[in-house]
């Protein structure tokens, strides 16, 4: 079962005027999201685990690369609820939920989160959806499956591992769930696997106020390495919200009702630099500045069009951020899914991402694998020129969730 909801940036200083969307001007009062009693401190930690998760592997990745750490936190706390012992706690310590709140706890607030998600705005389309594969002899415990049905309204379905249809199944189902952009995230299953995990994201949504294609001309673009490209380039007044912050600037950019935004981070000096000191609390001082401004100001933004999908297996960085038994054949314990030995084979996500004159179109896969043991010009005030390489990012502002973070060297 699916949790679904269809809802269906002029010239630089040449208008005075903010082009509207269909000619209406839609207004910056985002619907309020409702959490339960923790649910503020689960977003928190989950987005400092997106966070340090992208810190991680951008610092190993070079090029265009995005994570959904909404995707990642998801999954992995569908693994928890089968989790026990040391894996367990590494598991839930990594992903930040305190110890003064349960699993059930974390599984309401995560299914209140999502439901409310899903809705908030009607010009957003945003789905959000999650999978129990396994392999049809293998003996999975009822109240894990209780749990999946119940709490993450998961599809759950037994395969024949050994068939070459079952890879079509689930590509199919990554496809279907993400509109077609992810169409493959198995070649093939290995015999030691029982189980797949995985969770979906697909997220559309128009810019509040639309960027006139007419007017996207080829533009400079400063590389890090010193290269000047030449990319297409959106130009257009728009209702911003600028924070300069110590060594970047950044701008948030709304979809439908403002309840989504996009948010993109200029480093001064580079992005490795600006890397390094990237941290949760970093990203919490940034938004916190966005959100310090209450009015949305006119302001002319010049931003290249950019595209691209991404693929990464995270199991070195999740070690590195403390899960570390659940890889280990001798120390993993899942007795939470099953009695049979089996641990973590694989955690890797899929995403991708398309930017344009009308909106945004992005997409993450996150699948588990369980497996059984045997520089340019600054611009002026009032100016936003978005030409250097940069940190963007998709978030629900009223709450602060983060869908969605990556980096663009090269549009």
């Amino acid at each position: 079962m699916i949790i679904k909801l269809c809802f269906l940036f002029c010239l630089l200083g040449g208008i005075t005027a903010c082009e509207k969307d269909n000619g209406a001007e839609p207004g910056f009062m985002p619907k309020h999201i409702e959490l339960t009693s923790r649910g503020s401190e689960v977003i928190s930690h989950s987005n400092a685990f997106g966070v340090n998760l992208y810190v991680a592997l951008a610092s190993e990745k070079a090029g265009n690369m995005m994570i959904s750490p909404l995707s990642a936190s998801a999954v992995l706390t569908m693994l928890l609820n089968g989790a026990d012992a040391e894996t367990y706690s590494q598991i839930r310590q990594m992903l930040g939920y305190s110890d003064n709140i349960d699993l059930d706890g974390i599984n309401e607030a995560y299914r209140s989160l999502v439901g409310q998600l899903l809705v908030v705005d009607p010009k957003v389309a945003l789905t959000l959806s999650n999978a129990v594969f396994y392999r049809d002899d293998f003996e999975v415990k009822k109240p894990f499956m209780e749990a999946m049905n119940n709490d993450f309204d998961a599809s759950i379905e037994a395969l024949d591992f050994k068939d070459p249809s079952a890879v079509e199944v689930i590509n199919g189902w990554a496809s279907a769930k993400t509109e077609g952009r992810i169409s493959q995230v198995l070649e093939e299953i290995d015999p030691e696997m029982v189980m797949f995990l995985l969770n979906a994201l697909y997220f559309k949504g128009d810019w509040t106020y639309q960027f006139d294609k007419n007017k996207t001309t080829d533009e400079d673009f400063f590389l890090d390495n010193g290269t000047v490209i030449s990319v297409p380039s959106m130009k257009g007044n728009k209702k911003t919200r600028v924070y300069d912050g110590h060594g970047y600037s950044a701008i948030e950019l709304p979809y439908g009702q403002s309840n989504f935004t996009m948010v993109v981070v200029v480093p001064d000096h580079g992005l490795d630099q600006f890397g390094i000191g990237l941290s949760p609390e970093s990203w919490m001082q940034l938004t916190s500045g966005l959100d310090k401004n209450s009015v949305f100001s006119e302001t002319v933004v010049q931003m290249p069009r950019f595209s691209f999908d991404f693929e990464a297996e995270l199991n070195g960085q999740l070690e590195a951020l403390g899960m570390i038994d659940a890889f280990d054949e001798n120390l993993a314990d899942l007795s939470g899914i099953s009695d049979w030995d089996i641990f973590v084979s694989m955690v890797k996500q899929n995403t991708f991402i398309e930017v344009g004159e009308e909106g945004t179109e992005a997409a993450a896969v996150t699948t588990v694998g369980v497996g059984v043991t045997s520089v340019g010009p600054e611009p002026g005030p009032g100016y936003f020129i978005i030409d250097r390489p940069f940190v963007f990012a998709i978030r629900e502002r009223t709450t602060n969730t983060l869908l969605f973070i990556g980096k663009v060297e090269t549009p």
